[in-house]
């Protein structure tokens, strides 16, 4: 795994492996591990929502304290003047590792999403081969001005390709009220 979002302390954090990090005092003692709870995974391809067998394993490096914060309170024409400070208590901890557990299950997704994209580069060349020259890169705008000087195959590889692909609204209308006025 890239990354994770974890849950320490009631806060949500985004880590990656070897980073280190200030938390909300934890009540552990320097150089303990624990499991924070895991609340996705993501980076290697599609992210996963509160994954099941990912762990995160992290280490606590240090208790310190953060910066001094001064408050100062004072009413003009009184006498009155108060001043107080604050330091928050922290943790320092480091993420050891991000993954682990399910290494069987992840093995199985991490292959299946493999086999869809071969399985769509069929239907990808077949749309491709009645596609006007560079359809990708048009912007909507574009596929407007240059669907009247397409012929029918074109437009109808053209509406394939974006239902399929793209799906913008405008360039779906725009194909389909050419097609039916060609008809």
């Amino acid at each position: 795994m890239s990354y994770a979002i974890i849950s320490v302390g009631g806060k949500q954090y985004r880590v990656r492996e070897g980073e280190r990090l200030l938390v909300d005092r934890l009540a552990l003692e320097d150089g303990a591990t624990f499991t924070p709870a895991v609340l996705l995974t993501g980076g290697d391809g599609a992210a996963q929502v509160a994954p099941g067998g990912v762990v995160v394993t992290a280490k606590v490096v240090r208790q310190a304290k953060g910066p001094k914060l001064t408050i100062g309170k004072y009413k003009k024409r009184t006498g009155y003047k108060r001043h107080t400070g604050f330091r928050a208590s922290l943790t320092q901890i480091e993420i050891e590792s991000i993954g682990g557990g399910g290494s069987k299950r992840a093995a199985k997704q991490a292959a299946a999403p493999k086999a869809e994209p071969e399985a769509k580069s069929a239907p990808e060349e077949k749309a491709s081969s009645g596609l006007p020259d560079g359809y990708a890169d048009l912007t909507v705008a574009e596929v407007k001005q240059a669907v009247s000087g397409w012929s029918s195959a074109e437009r109808a590889a053209a509406l394939e390709y974006e239902q399929g692909h793209a799906k913008r609204k405008g360039a779906l209308a725009a194909l389909e009220s050419a097609t039916s006025e060609g008809n």
